[in-house]
């Protein structure tokens, strides 16, 4: 469907794609990784025609749709909410105003040419799109009161999710989305995620968020050093992937080093020696003759460095008394009473607008209740991490000399390190703090709070902004950090990193759980299934009374299918995975004795071993993208089992 071949592109002297390839099936699921700046997003803009390849071609199948959300906010008129997630054809927001208008139905008042604007609404299906764009825009944690809402009332990320429930409405076949989990809760994310695992189209994401790629990818293209590079599976097969090919380089590149040292050895030591200067020759000739094996620049550091360390607290670090408070007549906490102790890691979930950020204020001391106290506890120093914290920096200085102004005793060599790993490298660190983004800006208060951290931490959405490789060093330094810590975050990967306990905010209520994420996705789970019983209108004292022994046969019935099931697709991905080897093994050994030129000795050979390379060629192709529905299939059996729902 989509086909980029042998495409360069450069900036200057930079050179972001050289000569890079990578075909795209219908049906597939691809993330497109590599290090911030590398080029993933000018990648995209070549694919949608924003940008034109200095060479190579970039081809799209003309009968496919395509559709793009964007990194930053789009642009907004007088749309409101729902008439953006409908905006799948260009007549439809004007037909849909008309139908809700008070129009004149009698044809007679018109010209020849008009159409009944209920009429041709119809046609275009938008009484379906209606229905679908409501559904998508709940997922999304859109209220029904926000449906007729102008969207430039919004905030920039709740309009980027307007603009991905048009795309979600609209089911292009091949779907171009870049970070899209920035802008989402962890609630709509989940939804966002289960919804992707059912999407018809092919999919090419560019994504920081290392859970959601595993979820949701049958392959991996790595952007590095100019080339597309592709690996089977999900993000972290690409990871074992990757590190056993460079293993091997490295072995190899050792071993050819070894042996060209062992020829130079000789070609030193005798080519003044006229008996010996021919044979010297010679294996300076097989030197130049030999393919250089060249090991790539580094492309990131080793995350290794030790944060400075706070002082430690009392036991008791923060409390919040019969809390009370709200944004004018409307109350968000009555009475609430929540207690942090030493040591503790908390993430704070819950539906968006459940009020996690103002708890986040409240601990902070940001937001002043209404009635009710904060104590703080015996030698605690809190600290607060958002959006905002971007003001407390002097514009009029240069990165380096911002990280450097701490009270504690750093080295600029360190401090130099620490900007790199949060992705301020080489000159990057002498540029003036008034010229960066505001995700620049953020990554930088960042620094500025982990090298002079207190020993309270709180954090709204830390790893916004960050890539993987800053998502890695964040996580390293956290988890050397001493302090207590309580953040909010709809990176699930983040979550289950640093996480010990989970509190879920909802309806003014808190409730706490004693253990890491995936003990919360469990007692979650468990409740809603008894929740639903309950809806049936069946006792559950009486159910377990008089229907144990049944239950209990009817769970090991439905564990024994779900188990049948999952081997079936775990036995097809096998089957896959294990033809896939043998042809690629083949073709790399026919690649290997089409390159002898002793085959074409006879050239009944050559032409016999070409076709057979076709044919492994074709195969592969055909098989590739039904391993990767399969692989599909089985990640979301796994997916649906994780959150406690019985797979479709």
């Amino acid at each position: 469907m989509l086909n980029v071949v042998n495409v360069s592109k450069s900036y200057g002297e930079r050179d972001l794609l050289k000569d890079a390839s990578i075909l795209v099936n219908r049906g597939e699921r691809i993330g497109l990784v590599g290090p911030n700046g590398a080029g993933k997003s000018t990648l995209i803009k070549m694919i949608l025609k924003q940008e034109e390849p200095d060479a190579g071609e970039i081809t799209l199948d003309r009968r496919a749709s395509v559709g793009y959300l964007p990194q930053e906010t789009a642009q907004v008129g007088d749309e409101t909410v729902i008439e953006i997630a409908m905006a799948v054809h260009p007549e439809m927001v004007a037909l849909r105003r008309q139908v809700l208008s008070e129009y004149d139905h009698d044809p007679s008042h018109h010209d020849t040419d008009w159409v009944d604007p209920h009429t041709r609404y119809a046609e275009l299906g938008g009484f379906q799109y209606e229905a679908k764009a409501k559904t998508i825009l709940s997922g999304l944690s859109f209220r029904e009161s926000d449906f007729d809402r102008p969207a430039r009332e919004l905030s920039g990320g709740w309009v980027m999710r307007a603009h991905l429930a048009r795309l979600l409405v609209q089911e292009p076949d091949l779907l171009l989305l870049d970070e899209p989990t920035n802008h989402l809760d962890l609630y709509s994310l989940l939804w966002f995620q289960n919804h992707l695992l059912s999407y018809p189209g092919a999919i090419l994401m560019i994504s920081h968020d290392r859970e959601f790629l595993n979820r949701l990818v049958g392959s991996i293209v790595e952007l590095r050093f100019g080339q597309l590079i592709r690996y089977r599976g999900n993000y972290d097969q690409y990871l074992e992937q990757r590190a056993a090919n460079e293993a091997n380089l490295r072995a190899a590149h050792k071993n050819q080093q070894k042996e060209i040292a062992r020829l130079m050895h000789f070609v030193e030591r005798f080519r003044a020696k006229n008996t010996k200067a021919s044979q010297a020759q010679s294996k300076l000739k097989q030197i130049e003759r030999m393919d250089k094996i060249e090991l790539p620049d580094e492309d990131g550091q080793e995350i290794d460095f030790t944060f400075p360390q706070p002082q430690r607290s009392g036991q008791r670090v923060l409390a919040l008394k019969q809390v009370h408070f709200g944004y004018g007549a409307k109350p968000i906490y009555q009475g609430l009473d929540f207690e942090i102790e030493r040591d503790q890691r908390l993430v704070l979930v819950g539906p968006n607008g459940a009020g996690k950020s103002t708890m986040l204020k409240l601990l902070a001391g940001v937001l002043t209740p209404s009635a009710g106290e904060r104590v703080l506890g015996h030698n605690v120093r809190a600290g607060y991490y958002s959006q905002n914290r971007v003001e407390m920096l002097r514009v009029d200085r240069t990165v380096l000399e911002e990280a450097l102004d701490t009270p504690q005793r750093v080295t600029e060599v360190f401090v130099r390190n620490i900007l790199g790993c949060f992705l301020f490298s080489g000159d990057d660190v002498l540029k003036p703090v008034r010229v960066l983004s505001g995700g620049e800006k953020s990554r930088l208060a960042l620094v500025k709070l982990l090298l002079d951290p207190p020993n309270l931490l709180l954090m709204d959405e830390p790893t916004t902004h960050l890539d993987m490789a800053s998502i890695e060093a964040l996580i390293a330094a956290l988890e050397q950090y001493e302090g207590t810590l309580c953040f909010i975050s709809h990176d699930v990967y983040f979550i289950r990193a640093l996480a010990n306990q989970v509190v879920h905010v909802e309806h003014g209520k808190v409730q706490r759980f004693l253990g890491n994420y995936d003990y919360y996705v469990e007692k979650t789970a468990a409740a809603a299934a008894a929740a639903a019983r309950q809806a049936s209108g069946k006792s559950p004292v009486v159910e377990r009374v008089t229907n144990s022994k049944e239950q209990r046969r009817i769970e090991a019935e439905e564990r024994q299918a779900r188990s049948k099931v999952r081997k079936q697709l775990q036995n097809a991905v096998d089957q896959f995975e294990k033809r896939i080897q043998s042809l690629e093994k083949r073709q790399s050994e026919l690649h290997t004795v089409l390159q002898d030129p002793a085959t074409y000795a006879r050239a009944d050979k050559g032409a016999s071993l070409n076709r057979e390379l076709m044919e492994v060629e074709d195969e592969l192709g055909e098989l590739h993208p039904q391993w990767e529905e399969a692989a599909t299939k089985l990640a979301a059996f796994d997916a649906e089992k994780e959150l406690g729902r019985k797979p479709a």
